[in-house]
């Protein structure tokens, strides 16, 4: 049976219940009851009249009785029907009525709690109230991932585990907050819409605000707007929200994504590793009460002290790198010999991270990866101890980067030559080099305390849950379509 053949048919049904004076779709639900309650303290409203809502899931008739299954988001409860003598009250449907509801229309059920001859824990109830004709029918199964990721809606009624993993998702980033909320840090708002974006090597979109006649950039990073509130006088600030990178989309990136980024003034990456490594154990806790994890392929342990290696010795260990007098010709080498697929035209820097990242999809982890180059850290403070590296960490668990952090630069000298660095790569051509923000260099100015930053992005809950990136969302973007014909699979 074809789309438009159920369609015309449940048309048929909605002009006859309208014919009959009752409204489809009416504002209110006069529900007082979640389904979950009866469930779970069943000897307390066994006898009690209830009112419930929810989605039709089931319909059996056996002549005079009818069992309606309906779902709301707590769970599932049978509706126990009879037929009686008299017509259904105005606005209701009795058993004779039933014919003209769907599975998937919304309903209301007014009756008493008990269970029934099988034991089952039921409503009875005479009739029941519509609060929404539904025209489409659900689909029993619905595997085809490009119309799951389109009908999202449909999708987390056929396959409840999606909706359960955004609840996770939601755990994830409130176990965030209350951990740094108990520790003293602030959730500020930043803008998303920047003259200068910068915090990030990534290429930025571009939208044009018509109050101001001026073109924006949507934010690839939150990092200089919350390092500003340091300068303003915030001691330990975070924001959590939305941020766009105009890059492909592959199982651990989308262009937007929900991201993480925290300051704290009078700390230093040392500091930062113990309280991220802390606040990483607690979100896992929370999320997914456990802290050990088997992910593409890894068995991990969160729950150790997690070492700490130099990002000089991996390169030089596993390929022979010198990362601080790098040969082009053998990082390109090393890049074509491991199935790397590029026109190699990048900065020497990008060519470098390319090989670590070699390195870091076959590690296990966790470990932190301390005292990246220079070259690859324009925003990070300088070692004291050897002025070609930067005091900059990163976790590193089942072949990904798990978050970014480092001792703040706040020298503003200093951060002018390495902003002007990365505005000559980007005039060259390198349009993920960050761009000269000379507000930001002001601000330094003025003067910014010694800091620690951190940021993460929602990577950390894909990984951890074990699906792509478009698997975990509720809403991945997709390649625009106005087909509306297609049958879902039965």
């Amino acid at each position: 049976m074809l789309l438009e053949d159920y369609r015309n048919e449940r048309l048929r049904k909605l002009d006859e219940i309208r014919a009959r004076g009752i409204d489809p779709y009416p504002a209110k639900s006069s529900r007082n009851t979640m389904i979950s309650e009866l469930i779970d303290h069943f000897v307390e409203k066994d006898g009690q009249e209830v009112i419930v809502a929810g989605r039709i899931v089931a319909i059996r008739s056996f002549g005079k009785l009818v069992f309606v299954k309906i779902r709301d988001y707590t769970g599932e409860v049978q509706i126990f029907m009879k037929a009686t003598n008299e017509d259904a009250p105005e606005g209701m449907f009795g058993v004779k009525d039933i014919k003209l509801l769907d599975n998937g229309d919304f309903i209301e059920v007014r009756g008493k709690v008990g269970k029934s001859q099988t034991g089952e824990i039921s409503v009875f109830a005479d009739y029941v109230r519509l609060l929404t004709k539904t025209l489409r029918p659900l689909p029993e199964k619905f595997t085809n991932k490009e119309e799951r990721y389109r009908r999202r809606y449909v999708d987390m009624n056929v396959n409840p585990e999606v909706r359960e993993r955004l609840v996770r998702r939601s755990k994830f980033w409130q176990a965030t907050r209350d951990f740094m909320n108990k520790h003293g840090f602030i959730e500020i708002n930043i803008p998303v819409l920047e003259h200068t974006t910068g915090g990030a090597d990534a290429t930025p979109f571009t939208t044009h605000m018509n109050a101001l006649d001026e073109d924006f950039y949507l934010r690839i990073s939150h990092e200089l707007p919350l390092k500003r509130l340091l300068g303003g006088g915030f001691e330990k600030v975070y924001d959590i929200g939305p941020r766009f990178r105009n890059e492909g989309v592959d199982d651990e990136h989308l262009p937007e994504h929900i991201a993480f980024e925290a300051y704290a003034a009078y700390e230093n990456y040392e500091d930062g590793m113990e309280f991220y490594e802390e606040m990483m154990k607690y979100v896992a806790m929370e999320t997914w009460g456990t802290l050990k994890f088997h992910v593409g392929g890894f068995d991990i342990d969160l729950d150790c002290e997690w070492p700490r290696v130099k990002y000089a010795d991996l390169l030089a260990e596993k390929f022979g790198v010198d990362v601080f007098n790098p040969d082009r010709e053998q990082l390109i080498r090393i890049l074509k010999e491991n199935g790397v697929e590029s026109n190699f035209d990048m900065t020497t820097p990008h060519l470098i991270d390319h090989v670590w990242k070699l390195i870091r999809k076959t590690s296990a982890g966790p470990y932190w990866v301390i005292e990246e180059p220079l070259s690859l850290s324009p925003l990070a403070k300088k070692s004291s101890d050897n002025p070609l590296v930067t005091e900059r960490f990163h976790p590193v668990i089942a072949g990904t980067e798990m978050g970014n952090g480092f001792s703040e630069l706040n020298d503003p000298l200093d951060q002018l030559g390495r902003f002007e660095e990365q505005q000559a790569a980007r005039d060259a051509g390198d349009e993920e080099a960050q761009m000269l923000d000379l507000d930001f260099v002001e601000m330094l100015e003025y003067g910014m305390p010694p800091a620690c930053g951190w940021g993460n992005s929602e990577r950390n809950f894909w990984l951890l849950e074990g699906v792509p990136g478009r698997e975990a969302v509720p809403f991945p973007t997709m390649r625009k379509s106005v087909n509306s014909e297609i049958q879902p699979e039965e």
